[in-house]
């Protein structure tokens, strides 16, 4: 009998995370009421008690595990939850941020949250309210793990979609490993483990001593959403890697698929910086494969400016694509991306970006082109897993799920036209 005891786990979401960790936690808040549910049915039934009297031992159990703390949220007939543990964040004047726990986490296995990629105003608890950089952002997972640690916390996991400074991964000179620094920097903290999103590169895993990280990916959402548009699925369909570093990422697309695939092999000056859409420092772009009249779908795991993205699909237009489908995982949009893409719009360049909540966005999910999936229920299966140190290997590899979708799905047959599929659906 499996039963989700959510009585030893703490949440915490730092300014910029809250959004993401309030939509997880709801997530957890379901598997909780439905694996009690189940528990108690079970429970009456094995020693012939009624369902009250397997409630009521349930709940003695949850309050002797939490030593009689009463921290910890009751939900339907007494029920403990998942809850979100209140943390006071202080800014100063001068810059500088304080976090203080502000309940008893000792002895928890405790979850923070943060959207480093957040450029959103955040609250502070001190009364301010300001947009922050992906360095302030950082700074407040140091200060949070630091005082989380101070409080007593057992286990201490980070929950960080996009890894801060994920793409200075290798040196090319002289210059710093920030991603494998930052890791250290986590370790020394006392951070046990890591959940994040289609981290940019292999190296960085293989960075750490001792923290365990738990790279999610996101494609069973994206084939599901794909599975919707359609006729996509029906029509001469094609997987596109849109650079050499997203072969393995596009060549399990089209496996999944059972698609072709092609590749976009670019050539960079690095001399150059891509500063927005319109100054990229690609130098130039060769097709590999066949696209005529075909619908094109790529896969990449960041979206930042955007301009070798719609380089790309300018070429694959010229050589004869009918369709240009995108999937991001970490959709940062920086800079003024968002225009560029409005106007690559209206060019015809594309049909539809499809991209995750796992970075905080207000703009584009308004956009007719843009398609958010949410991915928090993902994220709440591994974290309910790992609270109850169970495998979550399948959630890695989610080959077999897509298999079972896609056996599954009814496929429409083409269509002239692709209907408007809303935001979130």
């Amino acid at each position: 009998m499996k039963y989700f005891n959510s009585a030893n786990l703490a949440i915490i979401a730092c300014p910029g995370g809250e959004i993401f960790a309030d939509e997880v936690i709801e997530h957890l808040n379901s598997k909780y009421r439905h694996s009690r549910k189940h528990t108690i049915e079970e429970l009456s039934k094995h020693y012939n008690i009624t369902p009250e009297q397997a409630a009521l031992q349930i709940d003695l159990i949850n309050r002797i595990v939490v030593r009689g703390t009463s921290s910890h949220s009751s939900g339907d007939n007494g029920a403990c939850k998942p809850f979100k543990v209140s943390v006071k964040f202080t800014l100063f004047p001068n810059g500088e941020i304080k976090s203080e726990v502000e309940e008893s986490i000792r002895g928890k296995d405790v979850y923070i949250f943060q959207d480093v990629e957040n450029r959103y105003p955040v609250n502070f608890s001190s009364g301010q309210v300001k947009n922050l950089s992906i360095n302030d952002h950082l700074m407040t997972i140091f200060v949070t793990v630091d005082a989380v640690r101070q409080a007593g916390a057992e286990r201490i996991t980070l929950v960080i979609p996009n890894y801060p400074y994920a793409r200075q991964h290798k040196a090319k000179g002289r210059e710093g490993l920030t991603a494998s620094r930052i890791g250290k920097i986590f370790e020394s903290l006392g951070v046990n483990h890591i959940i994040t999103l289609d981290i940019h590169s292999r190296d960085i895993i293989n960075a750490f001593n001792k923290i365990h990280l738990e790279n999610l990916h996101a494609s069973y959402q994206i084939i599901q959403t794909l599975s919707k548009m359609d006729g996509i699925l029906n029509d001469d369909f094609v997987v596109v890697s849109p650079d050499t570093g997203a072969v393995d990422r596009n060549k399990f697309y089209a496996s999944a698929c059972k698609k072709p695939l092609a590749l976009l092999y670019k050539e960079r000056d690095y001399s150059k910086i891509s500063k927005d859409a319109s100054q990229t420092n690609i130098s130039q772009i060769r097709l590999l494969g066949n696209v005529q009249n075909k619908t094109v779908f790529m896969a990449d795991d960041m979206l930042g400016t955007g301009g070798t993205l719609i380089k790309g699909m300018r070429i694959l237009k010229e050589k004869g694509a009918r369709r240009i489908i995108c999937a991001i995982s970490l959709p940062l949009f920086s800079g003024n991306a968002i225009s560029h893409f409005d106007e690559a719009y209206r060019e015809g360049l594309f049909y539809r970006i499809i991209g995750t909540n796992a970075v905080y966005q207000e703009e584009v999910v308004k956009r007719e082109w843009y398609v958010s999936v949410n991915i928090s229920r993902l994220f709440a299966l591994v974290i309910s897993r790992l609270h109850q140190n169970q495998s979550v290997s399948n959630l890695l590899d989610n080959a077999a799920i897509i298999n079972r979708l896609l056996s599954q799905a009814i496929v429409p047959e083409p269509q002239n036209e692709l209907p408007f599929i809303n935001n979130g659906e």
